[in-house]
C-alpha cells in the first residue's frame, strides 16, 4: 500500500517532508519579511526500509522540470533534505511524497539563512474544511500569512471565512497553491481566526512572523471538546506563552484549562467563553500578562494561577495543559505560541485527546549539533498512570518514568547524548517498563533551540504511532 504525504508549499530552493504544507518563497503579490529557504525531515515509521518519491509542484499545479526525487531510508530512521538543489532558485509551491511505508515528516522553515526559523508536522491527507486558529495583522508588528494546497483531483474552488466578518475566495488548480497573506487584507481585528472550505481537499499551513521571529503551524481538519497541549513555558528564562483556541461551532462555550506543571510551577487553571466561529487567547494572561480592559477584554474571564513577568524565573511555569471544561461541549482547535521578546518564537498544534496512542515518535532529536540542541515534554492524557519509556537512535541514553494521568514528562537532551549528536527518539507508555500499556494515551511536543541573538527555537508535534 502506498502512503501519500503533502507539503503545502516550499521555499525557494528548500524541500518539505511528507505530507507536509509547504513554506512559501518571497511573491511579487505578497509583503513577507523573510526570503524562505526550509529543510524536510522524513522520518520511516516502519521497521523496514522505505522507498519514496518526491514531487515538487509550482503554484499553478505544473511541475519545474528535473525536480523529482526518488530516494530510500532504513527502518525506524530519519533523512533529511536541505538544500533543495532539485528545484530551480526562487522556486514558489507546494510538494507531495508518496511511500510504500508509513511515514512522517517535519519541515524547518528558514528565514534570511538562519535569522529566523520554524518548524511544522506535515498531514497525510486534505479535507474540505480546515482552521486556523491564530492569524495576525499589525498585532505587535506580528503579521501571518498561509498557504492552501489543492490535494484533490479537480480545481478547487476555496472560500476564507475569517472571525473578524471579512472573507477572500481563490479557484486553486490540481497540485497548485496559493497564499493568502493577511498583511495586505482588509481586517477590523490585530488577532483572529478563519474557517477553510473548499469542494476538493485540501491542506494549509500558516507563518506568524515579525522582523525578527517567525511562528509555524498546520491547519486543522477537525477539533475535539478537550484538546490537549503538551509544552506549557511561561516566565521561564524570558520566554511566555500565548494560546489561541478555536470554537469551531455555532454556540458560545464558557471553556475552563487546566495547567499541570512538570518542571516548574504549580498546578492552576484559567476560564473565559470563547463565542461563537471565533478564538480566545489563553495562558498569557493567566502567567504572564495582565488581560486588556474596554473592547479587546477577554468574556468572562477568571484564573487560579500565579501571574509575573517572563523575566521572574520565581513564577515560572513549565508543564502542560489540557481543556477540562466545555460548556457547550462544542469542538474546539488550540495553538501554541511561545516568545522570547526580541528573539525567539514557535508555535504547536494542540492535539485531540481522543486518538491518543501508547507510542510518540520524536523523527528529530539533537544535542549540540551545531549549537542546537532538543527537549521535549510528554503528557499522559489517559485515565490513569503510565511507565514511560524513551529510548534513541545509536545511543544507550534513555528516559524512564511514570507519569501520573494528566500529568507529563519533560525531558532536555542537552549534554546528555554526545556532541553532534543527531537522531531520532521513541516514547513508549509500558506497564512494566517492557509490555505495551494498550489504555496509554500519550502526547508530545519538542523544542529545537540554539542560543543566539537570532530567533532559532523551532517547535513540532510528536508523531503518534
Amino acid at each position: 500500500m502506498t502512503t501519500r504525504h503533502i507539503i503545502s508549499r516550499v521555499v525557494a530552493s528548500l524541500i518539505l517532508a511528507i505530507s507536509l504544507i509547504g513554506v512559501l518563497v518571497n511573491g511579487p503579490a505578497q509583503a513577507f519579511r523573510f526570503t524562505y529557504s526550509a529543510s524536510i525531515n522524513l522520518v520511516n515509521l516502519d521497521p523496514g526500509t522505505a522507498t519514496f518519491t518526491i514531487n515538487f509542484f509550482n503554484q499553478d499545479g505544473t511541475s519545474p522540470a528535473n525536480s523529482t526525487i526518488s530516494d530510500s531510508v532504513a527502518g525506524n530512521s530519519v533523512k533529511n533534505y536541505y538544500p533543495l538543489n532539485t528545484v530551480p532558485s526562487g522556486f514558489n509551491g507546494a510538494v507531495s511524497v508518496s511511500s510504500n511505508k508509513p511515514m512522517a515528516s517535519i519541515v524547518n522553515v528558514i528565514g534570511n539563512n538562519f535569522a529566523a526559523a520554524a518548524a511544522y508536522n506535515g498531514v497525510s491527507q486534505g479535507s474540505t474544511t480546515v482552521y486556523l486558529p491564530v492569524l495576525m495583522k499589525n498585532n505587535f508588528n506580528f503579521n501571518s500569512w498561509f498557504n492552501v494546497q489543492n490535494v484533490g483531483t479537480a480545481t478547487a474552488n476555496i472560500t476564507v471565512n475569517y472571525s473578524d466578518g471579512t472573507s477572500a475566495t481563490r479557484a486553486i488548480p490540481v497540485n497548485g497553491s496559493f497564499t493568502f497573506d493577511q498583511s495586505t487584507e482588509t481586517h477590523s481585528a490585530t488577532v483572529f481566526s478563519a474557517r477553510i472550505t473548499s469542494d476538493q481537499p485540501i491542506v494549509a499551513v500558516v507563518i506568524q512572523e515579525d522582523p525578527k521571529t517567525l511562528f509555524a503551524y498546520t491547519g486543522f481538519a477537525s477539533g475535539s471538546t478537550n484538546p490537549v497541549f503538551p509544552t506549557v513555558n511561561s516566565n521561564n528564562f524570558g520566554y511566555f506563552s500565548g494560546m489561541g483556541i478555536q470554537n469551531l461551532s455555532a454556540s458560545d462555550t464558557i471553556v475552563t484549562v487546566s495547567y499541570t506543571p512538570a518542571g516548574a510551577g504549580t498546578a492552576c487553571t484559567e476560564t473565559q467563553t470563547i463565542q461563537a466561529g471565533k478564538s480566545a487567547t489563553f495562558i498569557q494572561y493567566a502567567f504572564s500578562f495582565s488581560p486588556p480592559t474596554g473592547a479587546g477584554a477577554p468574556i468572562g474571564w477568571s484564573s487560579t494561577c500565579v501571574r509575573g513577568s517572563p523575566n521572574n524565573q520565581a513564577t515560572a511555569f513549565v508543564g502542560s495543559a489540557r481543556v477540562t471544561s466545555n460548556s457547550a461541549n462544542v469542538p474546539l482547535v488550540g495553538v501554541v505560541n511561545q516568545l522570547k521578546l526580541g528573539n525567539n518564537g514557535e508555535a504547536y498544534n494542540g492535539f485531540d485527546p481522543n486518538v491518543g496512542t501508547n507510542k510518540v515518535v520524536f523523527p528529530l532529536i539533537m544535542d549540540r549539533n551545531f549549537g542546537y540542541f532538543t527537549g521535549f515534554n510528554i503528557v499522559n492524557a489517559g485515565a490513569s498512570q503510565t511507565r514511560v519509556v524513551c529510548t534513541f537512535t545509536n545511543t544507550t541514553y534513555k528516559v524512564d518514568r511514570v507519569i501520573a494521568a494528566g500529568a507529563s514528562l519533560n525531558d532536555v537532551q542537552l549534554n546528555k547524548i554526545a556532541n553532534g549528536y543527531v537522531g531520532a527518539g521513541t516514547c513508549v507508555g509500558t506497564t512494566d517498563g517492557t509490555t505495551p500499556d494498550p489504555n496509554a494515551k500519550l502526547f508530545g511536543a519538542a523544542n529545537q533551540l540554539r542560543s543566539s541573538a537570532q530567533d532559532e527555537l523551532l517547535v513540532y508535534e510528536g508523531i503518534n504511532q
